[in-house]
């Protein structure tokens, strides 16, 4: 793993990408942004503002749904990464857990795990004191390390797969909604496993999320997708006192909270859009 601590080094670099699907839906529209050593960046919007086809982009996993990258550049460490195949830039470092946490349901907790390290050349000794470095991240996973994970509960499948993730010795994680269904207490405790990891394991994350009060509080840097653009970037601490970003994501303004009927109109008023 990677010493802890941000750096002013760019491991990942999107260069306004284009993302069609079936040769006819336009999804990304010249979508850029940068992941730096060590940081974690938020990738923020609505539902259907691209977030996660601008991951998949990255992974190389859209061919999967018929889609491809038709404009842009993706590249990883300086290197052009997006005609790779997914395993192959697995082996680069760069790993996605997948929105809805995609557990393999019939194996156990321990194995699931397990499969995150199949790409690993390193040896039983090192897998096993990964296995545990998981383990310590996540106690949860070590007590039910035995069940099937099928029969565990969402917050314990999520922590499932960001382990089997860390399994792979990664450098970069993409996180695609890891709140998605789980309780708020839920919610905090997966985001501060992951501010842990980059922290204790020098890991940086890439991570797509619709709960902006909480990503940005974790986050150090943060972009924000409507529509397939994106409309706004910043570090995560000016995102948030930003008034658009407030009255729009955070449902406040400098008047106090307002009412939905207050601003259900607010994407026809997007200053940022004008």
């Amino acid at each position: 793993m990677l010493d802890a601590g941000q750096t002013r080094e760019t491991l990942l670099e999107v260069n306004n990408i284009e993302v069609i699907y079936n040769h006819v839906i336009l999804v990304l529209k010249g979508v850029s942004l940068s992941v730096p050593k060590g940081g974690i960046t938020a990738l923020l919007g609505g539902n259907g503002a691209g977030k996660t086809t601008t991951l998949k982009a990255i992974s190389n996993l859209l061919h999967s749904e018929r889609g491809e990258v038709t404009k842009g550049t993706i590249s990883y460490r300086g290197e052009r990464v997006q005609d790779l195949d997914p395993a192959a830039l697995v082996k680069k470092g760069v790993i996605q857990v997948m929105e809805g946490r995609h557990c393999f349901e019939h194996l156990t907790v321990e194995e699931n795990l397990m499969t995150g390290a199949f790409t690993r050349k390193d040896g039983k000794g090192a897998v096993e004191a990964d296995l545990q470095m998981v383990y310590d991240y996540f106690p949860r996973l070590k007590e039910r390390r035995k069940s099937q994970a099928g029969y565990t509960s969402g917050g314990e499948q999520q922590m499932c797969a960001i382990g089997r993730a860390l399994m792979s010795r990664p450098e970069t994680i993409l996180l695609d909604e890891p709140s998605m269904g789980l309780a708020p207490q839920l919610v905090e405790q997966i985001f501060g496993i992951v501010k842990a990891v980059n922290e204790g394991e020098g890991v940086s994350f890439l991570l797509a999320e619709q709960n902006t009060n909480v990503a940005l509080r974790f986050a150090h840097y943060g972009y924000i997708l409507e529509n397939g653009r994106v409309v706004m970037d910043g570090p995560a601490a000016d995102l948030r006192e930003n008034p658009d970003v407030k009255e729009f994501y955070l449902g406040v303004s400098d008047e106090g909270r307002k009412s939905f009927r207050d601003v259900r109109s607010y994407r026809r008023r997007k200053r940022w859009l004008a």
